[in-house]
């Protein structure tokens, strides 16, 4: 191991220098076991040269508004990410919101400006489908079930909309919020076909869980898996487990899975660019 301004490396892991200058992300959430979003960025930090640092953060929603606001006062602070539960708690929190978070009102990147004020931006809908593209998967005209209406399933909603998939149905375990968040993704998609729903998967082409549903072991799964086709890509947004049942079962299927993590990768640079003014593109 070695320690100073170089690059530190240890159980073959590579870790940005931390000093005096690092610039620190912390990611909150409830629980904070399952997080592997700073291994990524990490690495990418590492690999650029980029003095920074993310770090996860065991926060309770009853206790968010107290650890967000003293916050303000570290001036190394570039930022917070927010994950489960916290992405519409903290755009109340918020003294500014860009974008879809002002849309919206869910975050998930958040920006310590020098003030001490915060400024919000959602990068879950983008990210999601940057990373279904990555992974040479089709959204036009598409038939797509979203399972979920709460913080990453808005923004979700919206990016999928936008990218003019041929129909977008919402179920959620509350029928009243997934009718909500269809209207309001029609408002600000008014083209999309969008619809609230039954977590029924046949006749889909694209299946999404942006549940928690998986997180937890022995958790339900999120719909009637002996109902998906072969051939439907199912995706999930849960990281941890890597593979989650609902992905295990849908393979068994003959469905086409597509991994919860590549939704966060495919964010990390927008994290770079926005919390630390630092152009990471090559």
């Amino acid at each position: 191991m070695s320690i100073g301004e170089e690059t530190v490396s240890i159980d073959n892991t590579r870790h940005a220098p931390i000093n005096g200058k690092t610039k620190v992300i912390v990611l909150m959430a409830w629980p904070a076991d399952h997080i592997r979003t700073p291994t990524f960025f990490n690495a990418l930090c590492a690999e650029r040269g980029i003095n920074a640092v993310m770090v996860p953060w065991a926060v309770r929603p009853e206790h968010l508004s107290d650890a967000w606001n003293g916050l303000r006062f570290v001036d190394n602070l570039a930022g917070v990410v927010l994950t489960i539960p916290h992405k519409q708690a903290a755009a109340a929190l918020c003294d500014s919101l860009e974008d879809d978070a002002a849309r919206l009102g869910v975050v998930n990147t958040v920006r310590r400006n020098a003030d001490g004020t915060y400024t919000g931006r959602m990068y879950d809908g983008v990210g999601f489908v940057d990373g279904l593209r990555n992974q040479g998967v089709t959204l036009e005209s598409q038939r797509v079930l979203l399972l979920g209406a709460g913080g990453a399933a808005t923004a979700i909603a919206l990016a999928l909309a936008r990218a003019d998939v041929g129909a977008l149905t919402i179920a959620n375990r509350s029928p009243e919020k997934a009718q909500q968040l269809a209207q309001l993704i029609r408002q600000h998609a008014p083209h999309a076909r969008v619809e609230a729903g039954s977590t029924d998967p046949r006749g889909h082409d694209i299946v999404v869980n942006a549940t928690s549903l998986g997180l937890k072991e022995g958790d339900a799964l999120p719909c009637d898996v002996a109902r998906i086709e072969p051939g439907v890509v199912v995706a999930e947004v849960v990281m941890q487990p890597p593979v989650t049942p609902l992905l295990s079962a849908a393979a068994k299927r003959g469905a086409r899975t597509h991994l919860g993590e590549r939704m966060v990768t495919a964010q990390l640079e927008r994290f770079v660019e926005f919390l630390l003014d630092t152009e990471v593109r090559s």
